[in-house]
């Protein structure tokens, strides 16, 4: 059997910090929504027991230190699967850019396995098995635009928000996600951001979902990492309707409502760094 899909990447519309918990994660509460630049997933079904993970990019990691890896291996030892697979990934989306390509990688084979594997197991069940592998990988399950708290586990699907174009840019660094929430404090507030764009999308308020973006993680990153504050600067100066850098970053979009727009915004970024993206928001 052969199996074939994309694996589309995230942007964080807000992300609060709401406290420390015991365990030594966060709890947050987060609107993400998709967008339309993807990986492409390509399955193939094996006579032996073997997971093969092939890769467009070489350096990065094929055994289970690979998300899609463990994907395929946890659905393989919960329910006892004697086939084998084999995953081929072709790489569309940056690597550690905030943009959760790993955990789209991630769902989309918890997806594929359970159609090709025949287990019928629900978008709640492959979500919870997402959970363990990954914080975004619960919301790459089901995917669309989602509110995520817990620990981004926890998903209630939303209404897309309104159509726009999103522009992406990344510079040439890596950020990890564990030294941005050791260093980012918890702030007092009394009403989260993420209820105001969530109250936004229901309102079919794009205005309002440009004024709201917030993510508490972004002054750490922006302080320890001048160059993504440069790119956020040169984003707005270049015409967006508002910027915000996603997840723990490096990358931080703009949105964009009119196509006239996009080409000035996009122009004046490619300049200033090789990885930039000029996509839709995914409303299907």
């Amino acid at each position: 059997m052969k199996c074939s899909l994309k694996a589309p990447a995230k942007i964080n519309l807000s992300l609060d910090v709401l406290a420390k918990r015991s365990d030594g994660y966060h709890e947050v509460e987060m609107i993400m929504t998709e967008v339309d630049l993807a990986d492409r997933i390509d399955l193939t079904g094996r006579s032996d027991e073997k997971i093969v993970v092939e890769m467009s990019e070489g350096f990065l990691p094929l055994d289970n230190r690979n998300l899609a890896f463990q994907a395929a291996q946890k659905l393989k030892d919960r329910y006892r699967i004697r086939a084998g697979v084999t995953i081929t990934i072709q790489k569309n989306i940056p690597v550690a850019a905030g943009l959760a390509g790993g955990s789209s990688d991630a769902a989309t084979v918890l997806r594929a396995l359970n159609a090709m594997w025949e287990l019928s197991l629900s978008k709640e069940t492959l979500a919870s098995i997402g959970a363990e592998i990954g914080s975004d990988v619960a919301f790459c399950v089901h995917g669309g635009t989602a509110k995520a708290v817990g620990r981004g586990e926890k998903i209630e699907r939303l209404p897309v928000p309104p159509p726009c174009w999103v522009v992406l840019a990344k510079p040439p660094i890596g950020v990890s996600t564990g030294d941005i929430y050791r260093q980012v404090s918890v702030p007092e507030r009394n009403e989260s951001y993420s209820s105001r764009i969530e109250n936004a999308i229901y309102a079919w308020d794009y205005g309002q979902i440009c004024r709201h973006l917030h993510n508490d993680l972004e002054q750490v990153t922006l302080a320890l990492y001048p160059e993504v504050r440069r790119i956020k600067q040169r984003m707005l100066e270049s015409g967006v309707d508002a910027a915000l850098m996603s997840g723990s970053g490096p990358t931080v979009f703009g949105l964009v409502k009119h196509e006239s727009q996009v080409n000035r915004v996009y122009n004046g970024l490619r300049g200033f760094c090789e990885d930039v993206y000029a996509v839709r928001l995914l409303t299907t």
